[in-house]
């Protein structure tokens, strides 16, 4: 498996190197477009999904993607993440917005998903570089370094909360719960970096709306390797498989129950 999880770190780097980061503040008019109201689309976006699909598909020839743009031109594609065998999750440019309008944060995300349970995890930020993997059951690692999260129930609070798509109801509640949180962040519009500075310290939480599986699924592993907590806004687990709404993200359970009494209750 080591062998693997590095050959897929190469081929997202590569994929950065060679695709996202020379369109990055480089995109003719052309070359952008809203695939749905309010969802943005670029070239890089489909060029970088194909190379990495191609080459997720070398690694394990028995294997099937399914890729955000893949299933944007194809929704029945999803149907293959209940697939027994191996089934690669792919995000080309997590924060296309961002990418578009040449500003980050961005990152590209896969996972390797059996029998509807996710194994492996890869999440690169090109501009800084940084590359955080996780396997199930062996740990999550930021740029090589094994990363744990200490569990420290008694400091302020510091994250943020996704209201964008928040039905008005919710998104009210939610609203008046961050007043009470120590320091509430912006919001990054990037799950993939939003799940590194979980793992790394520099955000507490972070509260989703929207759980398409290529958004969540790599981050959750890499949260939940490292000690955190990845919940439905009910307290259930999420499924990859299943279809719902809202998930929040914490550094560990007690950070979840403060969050979650604080924005939820």
């Amino acid at each position: 498996m080591a062998d693997l999880v590095d050959s897929v770190g190469q081929l997202l780097r590569e994929a950065a190197a060679t695709v996202v980061l020379p369109s990055f503040q480089h995109l003719a008019e052309g070359e952008i477009e809203e695939k749905a109201p309010g969802e943005l689309v670029t070239v890089a976006d489909r060029r970088a999904e194909t190379l990495i699909a191609d080459g997720l598909r070398a690694l394990l020839p028995e294997s099937v993607v399914v890729g955000e743009e893949g299933v944007a031109a194809d929704p029945s594609v999803l149907d293959l993440l209940r697939e027994p065998g191996p089934v690669w999750i792919v995000d080309p440019i997590d924060g296309t917005g961002n990418f578009a309008a040449g500003h980050g944060p961005f990152a590209i995300m896969a996972a390797l998903v059996r029998g509807g349970a996710p194994v492996a995890a890869w999440i690169l930020d090109p501009l800084s570089g940084t590359l955080a993997v996780a396997e199930s059951g062996a740990g999550a690692y930021v740029d090589g370094v094994r990363t744990a999260l200490p569990g420290d129930a008694t400091r302020p609070l510091r994250g943020a909360a996704m209201n964008r798509f928040l039905p008005a109801d919710l998104r009210a509640r939610v609203q008046r719960g961050l007043t009470a949180i120590d320091e509430v962040l912006p919001g990054l519009h990037c799950a993939g970096r939003e799940y590194i500075d979980i793992v790394t310290g520099a955000q507490d939480f972070v509260l989703f709306w929207r759980t398409l599986p290529w958004d969540h699924v790599p981050g959750a592993l890499l949260v939940r390797e490292a000690g955190g907590v990845v919940r439905r806004l009910d307290g259930g687990s999420y499924d990859l498989t299943a279809d719902g709404y809202g998930l929040l993200v914490a550094a560990d359970e007690a950070t979840w129950q403060r969050v979650h009494a604080t924005l939820l209750s």
